[in-house]
């Protein structure tokens, strides 16, 4: 989660141990804890005290037990949280995160060492940042976000309610310009990818919701590329290709015909096209768009302050 914080989408803090093996924040315009235990000898009531201490932290969003795998310690974690369903705690039972170590490893081998550490940082970079970081956002979800066709609407609305609230469709839609009904359209595309969010069940009174501000913060660094000020970013890149989008094959100088791409027809001639099975074009467009009308607050990158 240190490497990935490189990225720029989110800020990585060392965080107080206190009661765990190990915890650290992740810090965008919020700031959410992630703290951990490790499960290799523990008898049932090392495995009973482990887990209450990680569901009893009020400040915790993501609690994660690395577990050395055995029939009996799988049966005595399920037991466990099956048992605290029935209490108040039941409701933080979803922050859990159980990862599995083979019961097999062994520490003193080298290459177990790395293959079990790729094994965790994969499964830890994928829950984590997707789940935790960026509220649940999907590759599915990026794709139908891009094919408004609108371009540059969805972001504008997004950044709208992020800074200034929803009053209503009337006043909302005079303030950006957009027709009412197009709003509605459009809201209610945003509304049901879980990027706007309401108290409501059809909606009504809307807030901007995790899935929605990791959209703005993925698009600004992706209009940093589009200006040239993004640079040779490995860890951006990672997080995109999990969310499907593919930026580095996108022609940052094409202006107004980004998304386009030269296509033969014959003859040795060829001609511009709109790459319309490609989500990422999509998405590039509503970026261009937007960076034009200056009606999206783009965000700065994440970084980590220096330690006095």
């Amino acid at each position: 989660m240190d490497t990935a914080s490189k990225s720029g989408l989110y800020t990585y803090k060392e965080g107080k141990r206190n009661l765990f093996d190990f915890s650290c924040e992740l810090v965008k315009d919020w700031s959410k804890a992630v703290s951990g235990q490790t499960l290799w000898t523990h008898n049932r009531d090392g495995i009973d005290k482990d887990l209450r201490t990680l569901l009893t932290e009020n400040d915790v969003s993501a609690a994660v037990y690395v577990a050395r795998h055995s029939t009996a310690n799988k049966a005595r974690v399920a037991e466990v949280a099956g048992a605290y369903k029935e209490t108040p705690l039941g409701e933080r039972l979803s922050r859990l995160r159980v990862f599995w170590i083979p019961g097999d490893f062994d520490a003193d081998d080298e290459t177990a060492r790395e293959d079990i550490y790729n094994s965790l940082k994969e499964e830890m970079t994928r829950d984590l940042l997707i789940h935790v970081t960026l509220g649940g956002l999907t590759a599915t979800d990026v794709a139908r976000f891009a094919t408004s066709p609108r371009p540059g609407y969805p972001l504008s609305i997004l950044s709208h309610v992020k800074h200034h609230g929803f009053g209503n469709l009337t006043h909302t839609s005079k303030l950006l310009g957009i027709s009412t009904s197009t709003l509605k359209d459009e809201i209610q595309r945003l509304f049901l990818l879980g990027m706007l969010e309401s108290d409501y069940l059809t909606g009504g009174v809307y807030r901007i919701g995790d899935r929605g501000n990791a959209i703005l913060d993925v698009c600004s660094r992706l209009r940093d590329y589009l200006n040239g000020s993004l640079g040779d970013n490995k860890e951006f890149e990672h997080v995109c290709r999990l969310l499907g989008i593919e930026y580095l094959k996108i022609d940052a100088s094409m202006g107004d015909k980004i998304g386009y791409r030269r296509v033969s027809v014959g003859n040795g001639k060829t001609e511009l096209r709109y790459d319309t099975e490609n989500p990422t074009a999509f998405l590039m467009t509503h970026v261009y768009q937007a960076s034009l009308d200056g009606s999206v607050v783009w965000h700065d990158p994440y970084f980590e302050l220096p330690t006095i």
